[in-house]
């Protein structure tokens, strides 16, 4: 019998095996810990990358798996079950950080970044949002200017994932006056090793969930970079984070699913053994429902991002597919986490169960790599673009 399209295909049980294996074994037990602690996890992190799968889309010829989109998908939303934190530090890292350099660097850079990127030696931390740009990503002020055969990066970069634990960094900032009305140009990227003089690691965020991720602002103050740290083209950077924001929605809608399985499945196996009025509580209505409805959700959410995730494999458009995997998914996986708080009670909302991390941890979902409200704009001018 044939393999169904949305089915793992046998080299993916196999790797989706032994990720679960480990992630069963090394991840799930200490996550609560780590949450607690909001302590970044470098020795998992070293694990992990002996696993490969922080070059999960890498070419062989530079150290990586080298797999297809649906593939790294589906192993995302494996590490999100397990550990959303964790969760976001791989997906950021290959999504964001090293998904811009395949898109746009050199081969010298590639040669000289990628290998040690998909080891896992060096993280990779990829800078697009300000303290006044978020949403309005164009609206950036971090500026590079040309100086002795170089350039001179100044400004400040807020929330960036990696921050303060990465080994490359991926910078957005504007070279070149944007034309009226057309702020998206004159805006170029830049990487650079950890260490370069005038980097500062600003404020390590305190956040409400995903709290063993590293969250913080960098601040370049005259940071003298060579003329070949530029990728791509100048002034034409803001196209290619278009692209790699669309590869990083696909991740999110993956994690989100991952995140949302765990708490399906704890809220699952706790109503089937909680007993009120003589039974169990999955056997109301009220319980069961609520279970129902987070099963074909987030199984309604996998078929979008491994949709999307072909189309990518595929070599065609995903903008729209990318857009809404990531809406839809990062939504019915916050209100899978809320309903397993619901189906726990009292229980739910305390420390000693994990559905409570859950719930803060996926909430970020709906913000990153473009907020629901962002989503659904992009999906919107598309929708009116085919029925024009």
């Amino acid at each position: 019998m044939s393999e169904l399209w949305f089915e793992p295909t046998p080299d993916e049980r196999a790797l989706l095996g032994a990720l679960g294996s480990f992630l069963t074994d090394r991840v799930v037990p200490t996550a609560t810990e780590r949450d607690a602690a909001g302590a970044f996890p470098h020795d998992l992190v070293r694990e992990l990358g002996e696993l490969g799968v922080f070059g999960l889309q890498v070419p062989e010829a530079y150290g990586g798996l080298g797999l297809p989109t649906r593939t790294a998908a589906r192993i995302l939303e494996e590490i999100g079950w397990a550990d959303g934190s964790l969760g976001l530090t791989v997906a950021s890292h290959n999504s964001l950080a090293t998904g811009h350099l395949l898109l746009d660097a050199s081969e010298e850079q590639k040669q000289r970044y990628l290998p040690k990127m998909a080891s896992g030696e060096w993280l990779g931390a990829w800078g697009l949002t300000e303290p006044g740009a978020g949403s309005d990503a164009a609206a950036l002020k971090t500026r590079a200017e040309e100086a002795e055969g170089g350039w001179v990066l100044n400004g400040t970069k807020q929330f960036i994932t990696q921050g303060s634990v990465a080994g490359v960094y991926v910078i957005n900032a504007r070279t070149d006056p944007a034309p009226e009305g057309k702020p998206h140009r004159g805006i170029s990227t830049f990487v650079f090793p950890a260490g370069t003089p005038g980097l500062t690691i600003g404020r390590k965020e305190d956040k409400l969930g995903l709290r063993s991720s590293d969250t913080a602002q960098l601040i370049f103050e005259d940071l003298r970079l060579p003329a070949d740290a530029l990728v791509g083209q100048r002034g034409r950077g803001f196209y290619t984070v278009l692209r790699v924001l669309d590869g990083g929605r696909v991740g999110i809608a993956a994690l989100s699913v991952g995140l949302g399985r765990a708490a399906l499945e704890f809220a699952a196996r706790y109503a089937g053994e909680r007993r009120q009025f003589g039974r169990p509580i999955g056997r109301f209505e009220g319980v069961g429902f609520q279970l129902a409805q987070m099963s074909t959700d987030l199984e309604a959410a996998r078929m979008l991002y491994l949709k999307a995730a072909e189309l990518k494999d595929a070599g065609r458009d995903y903008t729209l597919a990318a857009a809404q995997a990531k809406l839809f998914a990062s939504e019915v996986a916050t209100r899978a986490a809320d309903a397993a708080i619901q189906i726990l009670g009292g229980y739910g909302y305390i420390k000693d169960y994990p559905v409570e991390r859950y719930w803060r941890d996926v909430r970020l979902m709906r913000i990153g790599e473009g907020t629901s409200e962002i989503l659904k704009l992009v999906i919107a001018k598309r929708v009116l673009e085919q029925y024009r």
